[in-house]
């Protein structure tokens, strides 16, 4: 029963809206903090270096791969995603919560690596409901609005593999349910030296 953070894997198919429910959910919490990945794809409008991704070459992220600084890595949509290794253990050990949005792949990996972490699936309301959310970025072309259509039937697939699943059909209930399953897993026995301690009773 070691104080140690709670390692939050959430996953969802491309469209979903996992990247906001993920800053809600940091924002909401206190004292979680988002696992910034390593990627080789270009930032988008808006993305801040370091605080959304750590954008570098494809020769820079092999070089990673190679020196085991990764946890775990995987090519999505076209392009090399990875977490960081060290980020993942030092803030663990601090006892801070971390949040990873990731691939399926990913996600596996990180499990296998860490099978005490909390995984969770999210999915839109309906499959024509995500066709619209991705029809509905301008930035996203027709080949890539199948691309991600076919990628999410994948994923999709793969639910049996996580802890929870949450059904984002408005934000605010996705959230709502998020919080509770993180506000369950901290209250289980393997996390609760400090409140036993505090009431005296070991």
């Amino acid at each position: 029963m070691a104080k140690s953070g709670l390692l939050i894997i959430i996953s969802a198919p491309s469209g979903t809206g996992k990247s906001t429910l993920c800053k809600r959910l940091i924002a909401d919490l206190g004292g979680a903090c988002y696992s910034v990945s390593v990627t080789t794809r270009k930032p988008r409008r808006g993305e801040v270096k370091g605080k959304d991704y750590f954008f570098v070459s494809r020769e820079d992220f092999k070089e990673k791969v190679n020196r085991g600084e990764l946890a775990e890595w995987a090519l999505v949509h076209g392009h090399y995603y990875g977490t960081p290794r060290d980020f993942l253990e030092r803030n663990l050990k601090r006892g801070k919560d971390v949040i990873l949005d990731i691939d399926v792949r990913g996600a596996a990996k990180l499990k296998k690596m860490y099978p005490e972490a909390v995984s969770i699936f999210l999915i839109p309301p309906s499959f024509s409901e995500l066709e619209r959310r991705l029809r509905g970025r301008r930035k996203n072309s027709e080949k890539s609005v199948k691309k991600r259509l076919k990628n999410a039937l994948g994923e999709i697939r793969r639910i049996k593999n996580y802890d929870y699943l949450v059904i984002n059909d408005r934000l605010v209930d996705a959230l709502r349910e998020l919080k509770c399953i993180v506000v369950a897993e901290k209250s289980k026995v393997k996390w609760s030296k400090e409140k036993i301690e505090k009431v005296g009773l070991l």
